[in-house]
């Protein structure tokens, strides 16, 4: 399915963040080389350690982090993402790229990608969030520059109550990653 293809997955600082080692070994399953990027709230979360080992490649925390490479990591990633996939996508990274803030390495990626690499965001933050006017605003304006969503989910959420902003189910993300590289 994703043989051949490259994934950069933006893991940002939600609770969702501890999903994003399944969808690792997902994007591995479907043949994909994935490499992880992570903001610093992220690593909060979910250790860079957890998901270099899953995919199998360095991960990327800081937008200064000394590498053996001459060319910056976000240049370097974008020349070889086949997509980009923000998950969690919170409501501090969708009002980033909505108003093309670059202040950390996921930011500064995402848009450096946003001109020619296909994005999908999967969005998790609580319902108040998601429902909040500036947000809906900010979704739009990314969908209308071509970036996919999928989801966010009605379910229960990280406070314990229930309502719309848990991120998509893994299948429905793969499923629309595959979809924006057919």
């Amino acid at each position: 399915m994703l043989k051949d293809r490259t994934i950069v997955l933006a893991v940002t600082g939600g609770i969702a963040a501890y999903k994003s080692a399944t969808l690792v070994r997902e994007l591995k399953r479907a043949h994909a080389e994935v490499f992880a990027i992570m903001t610093e709230h992220a690593a909060e979360f979910i250790t860079p350690l957890t998901l270099e080992t899953l995919s199998q490649n360095p991960v990327a925390l800081g937008l200064f982090d000394e590498t053996n490479q001459w060319e910056a990591e976000h240049i370097a990633l974008a020349d070889r993402a086949d997509l980009l996939l923000v998950a969690p996508a919170t409501a501090n990274i969708i009002s980033k790229a909505a108003c093309g803030i670059a202040d950390d390495l996921v930011s500064t990626a995402l848009l450096t990608m946003m001109a020619d690499v296909p994005i999908v965001m999967a969005p998790a933050m609580n319902n108040r969030m998601w429902e909040n006017p500036i947000i809906v605003r900010h979704v739009a304006a990314l969908a209308e520059l071509g970036v996919a969503f999928v989801g966010p989910a009605e379910g229960v959420l990280a406070d314990g109550k229930t309502g719309i902003g848990r991120m998509a189910d893994k299948s429905d993300i793969i499923d629309t990653v595959i979809n924006r590289l057919a």
